[in-house]
């Protein structure tokens, strides 16, 4: 297989996740297809509900640690913050919660990889759409 007709990227893009942490298979399928096609450098996460054990799973993914995060809140407002932010988050995370995760990233206009499904409702689903449009 070649890579006619493709270039590669000029850089990686900086990428985090919320959840996916210990145990979680999806989170696992995800950054291995992140690394697979050598787009994706994941950079930064929030990986389980429970600060220790979110910046422990961090610390073994080589994280930096100042991007070990506790909370997905946190996260989103500390990476649009930065010069080196995350461009992407991958969400990875109880359905239910998937609104509110991707409605902060959007809001800090940071784009979002959602597990599936986006959301548990239309109306959940219409407000991500908007906020997209919004922000862009």
């Amino acid at each position: 297989m070649t890579n006619e007709g493709h270039s590669a990227p000029p850089r990686r893009l900086r990428w985090g996740m919320v959840g996916g942490g210990a145990g979680s298979t999806i989170g696992d399928s995800h950054r291995r297809a992140g690394r697979y096609d050598d787009r994706f450098e994941l950079v930064a996460g929030v990986f389980a509900t429970d600060a220790d054990r979110s910046r422990a799973f961090a610390r073994g993914l080589r994280i930096d640690e100042d991007r070990r995060y506790g909370r997905w809140d946190e996260m989103a407002e500390r990476e649009a913050n930065r010069e080196d932010g995350i461009e992407a988050v991958t969400i990875c995370t109880p359905n239910h919660s998937h609104h509110a995760i991707a409605s902060a990233f959007l809001d800090h206009g940071i784009d979002v990889i959602c597990d599936k499904p986006l959301t548990t409702t239309v109306d959940d689903a219409l407000d991500l759409v908007g906020r997209q449009r919004h922000t862009g």
